[in-house]
């Protein structure tokens, strides 16, 4: 697959596309992106806008740092599809990866003494996929949990809510269990696979997880944090979870740019000549699962109404959000795939204006290809 879109830009008119984002940079969405389209097997963006930071209060190693296509940025929950379900995708094609497969069987501390022991032991790999496990949203266990050690021990500890299979709730515990069961059945570490297994075969070089101390300066910073690490986050993941984790965790962690998603992206849509996973796993990991009315599939999430990818996006679609203010969606039927990569959240976290300028941008880039 080639980068080289300097013969696409008239077929592809992309200045609404670029005015929508500037305008989200003038309006402090974020100070700076990079955005690439993939079209069938055609690269029809790949640019970078903006810097890595808003002006006032620069730091003189930042101020004039500018935005490329190439730019490394912080995928944070991108890192769920990229590196964590994709790993599940190629398992299960080899039959290392049973989807119904307990827990309990991976990790025998998510069901030893609990009160909610029947719960937890019909707790499968399928439904961490789904987010179905019953497991709770977000909880802040970083204030309390210093190490990995014991970190993991309070995702595999923490009471269940409902009863697997009957409930939808995004969680990053479930997450973090899933890439500690899928380390249990490679006996290497998610990172360690995944680089070898993915991120060589496809070409994606500068994808992975805890960036080169040298490379820190190149990626754009995710924040100014005041009240756990009491310094800028730079070159490093700014998930808690997967900081105390040793940034690799199954939930976030990887870093990336835009090229690599587009290769990685013409890998899901079966075009060029490298692909990870036949079709059929491709299909079956797009379905969505119970129970009825959640719009997640196996690790990968589906458009709903209203969706992030705008009004274009077919129901065969997948895709991931990220809190950085990153952005993945693929069209399986149209043979699109559009990569949004920010740092929406510096200098703090305070606003979300991102949830709209998302469809937006989606909605233009479509508008702009036809599809």
């Amino acid at each position: 697959m080639s980068l080289n879109q300097d013969n696409l830009k008239s077929r592809f008119p992309l200045d609404e596309t670029r005015a929508v984002l500037l305008d989200a940079i003038r309006n402090r969405v974020f100070p700076g992106c990079a955005f690439g389209v993939l079209v069938r097997d055609e690269v029809a963006a790949c640019e970078g806008l903006g810097e890595f930071i808003y002006h006032e209060g620069a730091s003189s190693d930042l101020a004039a740092a500018r935005v490329h296509a190439e730019t490394v940025y912080d995928l944070a929950s991108v890192t769920k599809v990229v590196a964590t379900t994709a790993m599940a995708m190629i398992l299960h094609e080899r039959t290392v990866l049973k989807l119904d497969q307990l827990l309990g069987e991976l990790l025998p501390g998510f069901v030893v003494g609990r009160s909610d022991s029947r719960w937890a032991r019909a707790v499968t790999l399928r439904h961490l996929l789904a987010h179905s496990s019953g497991l709770p949203g977000y909880r802040p266990l970083f204030r309390s949990e210093h190490n990995a050690g014991d970190l993991l021990r309070a995702c595999l500890t923490m009471p269940l809510e409902a009863e697997p299979g009957t409930r939808a709730e995004y969680s990053d515990h479930g997450f973090i269990l899933l890439g500690k069961a899928l380390e249990v059945l490679t006996g290497e570490s998610v990172a360690q696979w995944t680089k070898r297994e993915i991120f060589a075969p496809l070409g994606m070089e500068r994808t992975g997880f805890c960036p080169d101390e040298s490379m820190r300066a190149a990626i754009p910073p995710t924040e100014d944090d005041r009240t756990f690490r009491h310094r800028r986050v730079q070159g490093e993941v700014q998930d808690e979870h997967a900081f105390v984790m040793g940034g690799v965790a199954g939930h976030a962690g990887l870093f990336s740019n835009v090229p690599d998603l587009l290769r990685f992206s013409a890998a899901m849509l079966q075009s060029g000549r490298n692909r990870l996973v036949s079709e059929a796993t491709v299909q079956l990991f797009s379905e969505r699962q119970a129970p009825v009315g959640s719009s997640r599939a196996l690790g990968w999430d589906t458009p709903s109404a209203p969706s992030s990818s705008g009004d274009h996006f077919s129901p065969h679609s997948i895709g991931h959000l990220g809190y950085s203010g990153c952005s993945l969606w693929i069209d399986l039927e149209a043979q699109v795939a559009v990569v949004l990569l920010t740092n929406r959240t510096w200098p703090d976290r305070k606003t979300d204006a991102i949830r709209q300028l998302r469809p937006e941008f989606h909605n233009a880039v479509r508008k702009a290809i036809g599809l």
